[in-house]
């Protein structure tokens, strides 16, 4: 019985990391998915009404990430410069808004160097990026 309890907990030690990993490349896919969803209705609406919603739920939109968070969303009219996500060399994600979820530890900042921020998962290039910080 004790050789059965060893073994269970070696089986236990190598397959919970696995999962947990699998869990959180599910999640990274489902907020990818998520963004260029809210993306699609944020066209829909600057198309219907020439400009951008000042916030998400003045567009209906009220989702939230796969790590319960609500997703962050900034238009860039009337931004501040230090509000704005900006890449490794400091420059605008985006022109036209940002959009991003915090990712799975909650926390963000402005840079995505920061240590903070590499687990976000954002939308860059106006959209021609969506995925995690750290690979933009």
């Amino acid at each position: 019985m004790l050789i059965a309890l060893v073994l269970a907990g070696v089986i236990a030690a190598i397959a919970l990391p696995a999962y947990s990993t699998h869990l959180n490349r599910g999640r990274t896919a489902k907020a990818i998915a998520d963004i260029k969803s809210i993306e699609m209705g944020l066209e829909r609406y600057m198309t219907a009404r020439g400009r951008y919603p000042a916030n998400l739920a003045e567009a209906g939109i009220t989702v939230t990430d796969p790590w319960g968070q609500p997703y962050r969303y900034l238009n860039m009219e009337g931004a501040k410069v230090g509000q704005v996500r900006k890449d490794r060399s400091l420059h605008p994600l985006n022109t036209d808004y940002d959009l991003y979820s915090v990712g799975p530890d909650g926390q963000t900042a402005t840079p995505l160097t920061a240590s903070m921020s590499r687990d976000d998962i954002v939308r860059a290039r106006n959209g021609s990026y969506v995925g995690p910080a750290k690979d933009y």
